[in-house]
């Protein structure tokens, strides 16, 4: 049994996919951005950095895994699952996944940040932002265009890595002119699994984040 602190963005939605995926127990723990909880102290004890997610192995003495990428690979070694075990094989799956991690992930966040939150709209960080994350989508295209999946089989890259894809709009950057990645988007989001998991925590039919809301929290949901 797992439990997992989370809110509904891109990296922890990232974790309860997984969780999904992998058929594993776990009890959820709505983290409310809004109101700051993950800077409070019992949280902070859990994940210095005071960021979600954060997942506590309750049948590992109680053993708290923070960052989502590390929480993936933590998750997929100890089922054996979503991550090969040949080298690699392992190592594709985590060249992709530190691509996420190191590039789309921030990139991305700050696209959102200048061109959703920011109060002043600076048009130089709005076109950087967004012209980085298009060309990163355009490294994900050309690697799709070999394959169904980031890394071959479907794995904790393709995991980390759709969330943020599925919601590209927010963030101002289109997919049309990337069929590539336009069907792996569409690939990866019809799975049962991934659209349980995308649900988490709140229910399927308030899932979606309303765009009024999202302003208020600002840039804390980018965490």
């Amino acid at each position: 049994m797992y439990d997992l602190y989370t809110s509904p963005t891109p990296n922890g939605w990232k974790v309860s996919i997984a969780l999904e995926e992998l058929e594993l127990p776990y009890e959820v723990k709505p983290i409310r951005l809004d109101q700051m909880e993950q800077k409070k102290p019992e949280f902070l004890a859990i994940n210095p950095n005071g960021r979600i997610p954060a997942l506590v192995d309750r049948d590992a003495d109680d053993f708290a895994i923070f960052e989502s990428g590390a929480i993936l690979v933590y998750l997929a070694e100890k089922t054996g699952r979503l991550l090969p075990t040949d080298a690699k094989g392992r190592s594709q799956v985590m060249q992709w996944l530190m691509f996420q991690m190191a590039g789309v992930g921030p990139m991305q966040g700050q696209s959102n940040v200048f061109f959703r939150y920011a109060p002043e709209k600076i048009q130089y960080a709005i076109d950087r932002y967004q012209n980085e994350t298009k060309r990163l989508y355009g490294v994900l295209d050309a690697q799709l265009a070999k394959s169904d999946f980031l890394a071959g089989d479907y794995s904790i890259a393709d995991i980390a890595t759709w969330p943020w894809v599925s919601i590209h709009g927010w963030a101002g950057v289109e997919i049309e002119d990337l069929p590539h990645l336009q069907a792996w988007n569409e690939r990866v989001g019809s799975r049962e699994a991934v659209v349980r998991g995308r649900a988490v925590p709140a229910p399927p039919e308030e899932r979606e984040l309303k765009e009024e809301d999202m302003k208020k929290v600002g840039s804390k949901l980018l965490v």
